[in-house]
């Protein structure tokens, strides 16, 4: 079966969570909300997948980039509002409001670093 839970990457992703959360309710500053909350997000989804899927998927940070920027194009394209969620505080929050390249960066870099993650998990000899 493919869908077996594996207890650390849901940890990582619940410790996660909770942090993108206290960044999103309480840090305002310039730098870690708008750009390591970015970062996270894709590492976020990343431990969530690995967390309930067993078996590894090819790309995946890749696939989750791509994601990320397909999101990003629908703040470009106001689709929260076109869709009539902009006065759902959750959905303009998951689905974002603003568009920004800089965010698209932040992806990047979160996706950067899950590829050396994976390269350096996988060159590991003990892994589990």
């Amino acid at each position: 079966m493919v869908m077996k839970l594996n207890l650390k990457y849901l940890i990582a992703f619940f410790i996660l969570f909770v942090t993108e959360i206290f960044i999103a309710l309480f840090v305002k500053d310039k730098i870690i909300r708008p750009f390591i909350g970015d970062i996270l997000v894709v590492i976020l989804m990343y431990t969530f997948i690995r967390g309930i899927w067993s078996k590894p998927i090819k790309g995946l940070p890749i696939y989750l980039f791509l994601f990320a920027v397909v999101v990003e194009i629908t703040q470009y394209f106001h689709l929260v509002d076109r869709l009539g969620l902009g006065n759902n505080k959750l959905m303009a929050t998951i689905m974002g409001t603003s568009f920004d390249v800089r965010d698209i960066l932040c992806y990047f870099i979160g996706a950067v670093l899950l590829i050396i993650w994976e390269n350096f998990y996988n060159s590991q000899p003990n892994k589990s």
